[in-house]
């Protein structure tokens, strides 16, 4: 019982974004034209279900390139009016298109000089006779069995909303950075901004030895620093190596007291590096590539000696993967 109600409810919501996508014609483009030529922003209003919709919406607008915010309409005859200038564009929703809200602040937005697109499922409504353009969300019938509860035709103004916003990422030729650029503390916005020197162990929490270094120190300096690994540096400063806890397993196999070698004895060369500038997410694709979980870091290519380490830990905490 339960389940068939659940698929009923998805088939009538269905059939009615299939209603709106065959109402979809020149008001459409008309529409995404005046808010891709917007030169202010977005006012998105609307109440009760509406108005959560159109929080979404502008939501998406704005992290999608297209300025925009919410303004509730009761709110606006109480003062947030004073936030529209005449650069802006209003886009309204009202299934009705009387919604007494939105209908008592249309005067201040015409006499402003706003253009105002309207959502509404009533073409001869007072809100779409004000409109400048009009995008009909009506649908036949609500999934709600009374056919009162607002779901199919919130539905279908969401996905309508979605319509608006996709295809103005399309005619501002939008790309993943700047989607990032808005969402800085996502996963996308770690995976492009966060830098290898954002995320690497420098100074004192270096791990390093010099290639004279008896195993014993070698061993406490692995231990105490907590990565695994150890790089090997010369009398200049210079990586010359690295020795990481499977070096070491292997030393310890193959030699009857490692305690008697120094670093240089075990270490393997020309260990793996990046630079600092790069992208953290560069450093985990050259970690994959030769399966391992540490690199050192160098400020340029042509200086050998480290400035910093990266440990894969690093990258999987900062959640760019």
């Amino acid at each position: 019982m339960l389940i068939d109600t659940a698929k009923e409810v998805i088939d009538i919501e269905i059939k009615a974004l299939d209603e709106i996508k065959k109402k979809i014609d020149k008001n459409f483009e008309v529409a995404c034209k005046i808010l891709f030529e917007c030169k202010g922003k977005v006012v998105v209003t609307g109440i009760g279900k509406s108005g959560i919709i159109g929080q979404k919406i502008a939501a998406t607008f704005a992290s999608t390139g297209t300025p925009a915010f919410f303004m509730h309409p009761s709110e606006g005859l109480h003062g947030d009016l004073g936030v529209l200038s005449k650069n802006d564009v209003v886009l309204a929703i009202s299934n009705s298109g009387e919604t007494e809200e939105i209908v008592k602040i249309l005067p201040i937005i015409k006499r402003l000089g706003n253009l105002l697109i309207v959502m509404s499922g009533r073409k001869r409504s007072s809100l779409a006779k004000a409109g400048d353009v009009f995008l009909d969300i009506g649908v036949k019938k609500e999934a709600c069995p009374l056919n009162l509860a607002p779901t199919a035709s919130t539905t279908a103004t969401l996905a309508l909303g979605d319509a608006l916003a996709v295809a103005l990422i399309k005619m501002r030729g939008f790309k993943e950075e700047d989607f990032a650029f808005r969402h800085p503390a996502g996963a996308l916005g770690r995976k492009l901004f966060l830098k290898v020197s954002d995320l690497m162990h420098k100074g004192e929490d270096i791990p390093l030895v010099n290639e004279s270094t008896n195993m014993k120190d070698t061993i406490y300096v692995i231990s105490s620093k907590k990565l695994g690994v150890t790089g090997v540096i010369n009398s200049q400063g210079k990586l010359v190596g690295i020795i990481t806890d499977g070096d070491l397993r292997r030393a310890i196999e193959k030699h009857e007291n490692i305690f008697k070698m120094k670093a240089s004895d075990i270490m393997t060369k020309n260990p793996k590096w990046i630079l600092g500038n790069e992208m953290a997410v560069k450093a985990l694709q050259i970690m994959e590539n030769y399966s391992i979980t540490t690199l050192f870091v160098f400020d340029k290519p042509d200086t050998t000696t480290p400035t910093g380490i990266i440990h894969l830990h690093d990258i999987l905490k900062a959640g760019i993967v």
